[in-house]
């Protein structure tokens, strides 16, 4: 029987919210989250499992709402999975309070620009504090249940340009005045909200002065003048002026050359082409994380200042959280966290049919030294069963956490 959960990832102990019930073990855990409905999908049921081990799945039975409340039967087994889990929703809770956060901010900016400020100065100091507690950071990627907008932007692209600027060896405020950069890049569209689907990484395929273009380009110098009046630091509206720039000169709104752009800039610039291009609008044309680092790195070389871009491969790996993968050994995943310690060995969902725990499982290149991953791959390159259980999210959001060390394999 194949079921679809109209719940939230971390809401349930299965890896993923559409799958076939394989075994009683499955069932019983379901079962037990205490549902009201489960939707059934026939065209992907096993027509005979559903006859030899029929189910209801549309309310619980009174007798069972004790039950409901139990762990599932092989919780204890899972506790290396179940401490996984509980780290993601740990970093998805911290997400969406940081996001909130920021949209207490966006509220505030033109009204109380000097709250906004106090608001946009605790929000950053905290997420400092953060990264500051360990030499290591693991990158994770988070459920599908984190919401759109332009509070997920500003969060995703402060992480990274944190993460990044710490790689870079950026010392205190510096990182800081970044960090407040990344944050307050856009708040100039308040202002001038832009036309639908145009965004940094593809302004050019407007005409140069077409209104659609001018408007866009705008949000700049707005973004700028609101830092202003929140009386932050010169260098945080210095960083955020130049954040559309490119190393080659075609960027916006001064078109700048490499000489003149501060690197802190750049690595805005870097992660706000990154985000945008994990996360367009038609998610139709998306490309994973793997794919847009190859393509940023082939054909947008130029634009970037090289080492900035080499370190920001070089923190994110290869093979970024969201990525597709194939092992060498055949089998297909999708990246879930990556360490700055180890970016070529990240934590790993693995398709694994044969597997006699479930077709899921739960693996760390970094503690298996025999196994490695041998290419990236678009989404349509993977068999539908496979792509349909690892369920690549529409979504690329990312946080981090200290880096916790090496575990064994758990199946999922």
């Amino acid at each position: 029987m194949y079921v679809q959960l109209d719940v939230g990832w971390l809401d349930h102990p299965f890896w993923v919210n559409n799958f076939k019930i394989t075994s009683s073990q499955q069932l019983q855990t379901l079962k037990g989250l205490g549902l009201q409905t489960v939707h059934y999908v026939p065209g992907k049921s096993d027509a005979f499992s559903l006859q030899a081990e029929p189910v209801r799945t549309d309310v619980l039975p009174a007798q069972e709402s004790a039950a409901a409340n139990q762990p599932a039967p092989a919780a204890e087994a899972r506790s290396p999975v179940d401490a996984w889990r509980c780290r993601i929703r740990s970093c998805e809770q911290r997400f969406m309070q940081v996001r909130g956060d920021y949209d207490r901010l966006e509220k505030t900016v033109q009204p109380a620009p000097s709250q906004a400020r106090m608001v946009g100065e605790s929000l950053i100091d905290s997420c400092m504090a953060e990264i500051d507690q360990s030499q290591d950071v693991v990158l994770h990627l988070l459920s599908e249940q984190i919401p759109d907008g332009a509070g997920s932007h500003a969060v995703n692209v402060s992480v990274l340009a944190l993460l990044l600027g710490r790689a870079m060896g950026m010392p205190g405020q510096p990182l800081r005045n970044l960090g407040l950069a990344a944050l307050l890049h856009d708040v100039g569209k308040q202002v001038h909200p832009p036309a639908w689907g145009i965004h940094g990484m593809n302004v050019q395929q407007r005409a140069q002065g077409s209104p659609e273009r001018v408007r866009y380009e705008m949000h700049v110098g707005e973004s700028v003048a609101l830092t202003r009046r929140m009386a932050l630091s010169a260098d945080v509206s210095h960083i955020i002026a130049q954040h559309h720039e490119w190393a080659d000169g075609t960027g916006f709104p001064l078109r700048l050359a490499a000489a003149e752009l501060e690197r802190s800039g750049q690595i805005l610039c870097l992660v706000n082409g990154y985000d945008r291009l994990c996360n367009p609008l038609d998610t139709s044309a998306a490309l994973t994380p793997h794919e847009i680092l190859a393509w940023l790195y082939s054909q947008y070389r130029e634009k970037f200042l090289s080492d900035v871009l080499v370190a920001f491969v070089r923190m994110m790996g290869v093979y970024p959280p969201g990525s597709l993968i194939e092992l060498h050994d055949g089998r297909f995943g999708l990246v879930t966290s990556v360490n700055s310690a180890y970016p070529l060995k990240p934590s790993i969902m693995v398709y694994d049919p044969g597997a006699p725990e479930g077709p899921l499982l739960l693996l760390e290149l970094q503690a298996s030294p025999q196994l490695g991953i041998r290419r990236g791959l678009n989404p349509s390159r993977l068999p539908p069963k496979v792509l349909d259980a690892l369920l690549p999210r529409q979504r690329i959001c990312y946080y981090f956490e200290a880096g916790k060390g090496t575990r064994p394999a758990d199946s999922v």
